[in-house]
């Protein structure tokens, strides 16, 4: 960075007092408030076992993979209202009830694209396609970023809030919160970055405790405001200053946070549990739209132990998003939060004789908010290698685009076409996601 980009931060960090911060004299309207959650499972997500057809088709389903095909009396039965034939892993009941209950739905076949796109045009190459398809690390950029021609700088979700927090607000700094640590979701193009919260619902730093009277914090609080020539040391100093009074916002708002609604004692869980309790401090932090991510890894399952490894992790999730989605309706609030589950890719239908091996589209489960419950939302895929919709050895292209469930999203923040259009450049190349409207 250039000294006097240094120079210009370091000035305009001086004209917003922390004391701002601490202010918190906006009002936020508890109708109006909305926020969307990103779940990510990272590794992606094998969802042929997820959600699997139970009528005619689940015998091509069994042909496909003999070893990992789970037994049809054991699917959960879902009462989708627009489609029939389809049940849950065994490990869904709380979700299963969910979808029952027309609280959630799922997404068939969504993964990244840069436009729609057919088989024939798959082969021929003959439309633009996605960077680095089956790579870890750049679909999960993809998603994160819906930028999916070049490395992402910023996310969907930390665009789609600057243009839906005021520029300057003093609480604009808590719209973006993690409990999963970094991420480029909640990144912006405008400079807002997420601020990190463990998942036991601490933050910031451990030495520090806000406005405390022991000799280390106020030696730090008196260091801060010194006046520095330094132009390096003294934007080090802002920044830091920043990161302070944001732990202490923080902290005052969710002192008397409680829930009563019990979570499971399990890492997602406890994630859940402190976006809970963060959405309901949201009365404190004084804004009406906000963006969490939180997360849980394991689902790389090229081994032998798929089956036992996906189901430990389904339970996790069940039971976490059930918990989770119980606290939001004893607030008041299943319809003003909306949480999204999102992965690398899915994973071939065929086995590969022990696990599955790196998909392209796959499942995905969306629970409260705007979203039609009790469906399911866009094209399901023929499950037929050499079928309509195979890649190639079972890998799904997909028919809906992250991009189109990011565009429903954002029109339910109230997101107007230019901002639209901005936080999703490609959104009008493809339709609404089918059975969405």
């Amino acid at each position: 960075m250039h000294r006097r980009h240094f120079l210009q931060a370091s000035a305009a960090a001086a004209l917003a007092p922390w004391a701002q911060l601490q202010a918190l004299a906006e009002t936020t309207t508890g109708a109006d408030y909305k926020a969307i959650v990103c779940l990510f499972l990272f590794g992606g997500n094998d969802a042929n076992n997820w959600l699997v057809p139970t009528d005619g088709r689940y015998s091509g389903y069994q042909r496909a993979r003999p070893n990992l095909a789970l037994a049809q009396s054991s699917l959960r039965p879902l009462a989708f209202s627009n489609a029939s034939g389809y049940g849950l892993h065994p490990a869904w009941a709380g979700v299963q009830g969910l979808v029952n209950a027309g609280q959630a739905s799922f997404v068939a076949n969504i993964g990244p694209l840069m436009v729609p796109t057919t088989q024939a045009q798959w082969r021929a190459r003959s439309v633009p396609l996605p960077a680095n398809l089956f790579s870890h690390s750049d679909q999960q950029g993809a998603w994160q970023s819906a930028t999916v021609d070049a490395p992402g700088r910023s996310g969907w979700g930390g665009r789609l809030l600057e243009r839906s927090v005021a520029e300057g607000s003093a609480n604009r700094g808590y719209a973006a919160l993690s409990v999963a640590g970094g991420n480029l979701w909640e990144a912006g193009d405008r400079g807002l970055t997420p601020y990190r919260v463990s998942s036991s619902g601490r933050f910031g730093f451990d030495f520090y405790q806000p406005s405390g009277s022991d000799p280390l914090s106020q030696a730090v609080a008196a260091t801060l405001v010194e006046a520095r020539g330094d132009p390096f040391e003294q934007t080090w100093l802002n920044v830091m200053g920043r990161a302070l009074d944001t732990q202490r916002v923080l902290a005052s708002a969710l002192a008397n946070q409680s829930l009563s609604t019990p979570f499971p004692d399990t890492g997602l869980g406890r994630q859940l549990r402190t976006v809970a309790q963060l959405v309901a401090a949201r009365g404190a932090l004084g804004l009406s739209r906000q963006c969490f991510f939180a997360s849980i890894g394991g689902f790389d399952t090229h081994g032998d132990d798929q089956l036992q490894r996906q189901n430990e992790l389904f339970t996790e999730i069940d039971g976490a998003v059930t918990a989770f989605h119980a606290a939001l309706t004893a607030m008041g609030l299943a319809q003003q939060v909306c949480l999204f589950t999102a992965s690398d890719f899915g994973r071939n239908l065929p086995s590969n004789g022990a696990g599955t091996d790196h998909g392209w589209g796959s499942h995905q489960l969306v629970v409260g908010g705007p979203v039609p419950g009790g469906r399911l939302l866009g094209r399901f895929p023929t499950l037929e290698v050499g079928g309509p919709d195979d890649a190639g050895q079972g890998v799904w292209i997909p028919t809906t685009a992250p991009d189109q469930l990011g565009a429903e999203l954002a029109r339910w923040f109230g997101t107007d076409a230019a901002a639209l259009a901005a936080v999703f450049p490609r959104a009008a190349q493809f339709d609404r996601i089918a059975g969405w409207a």
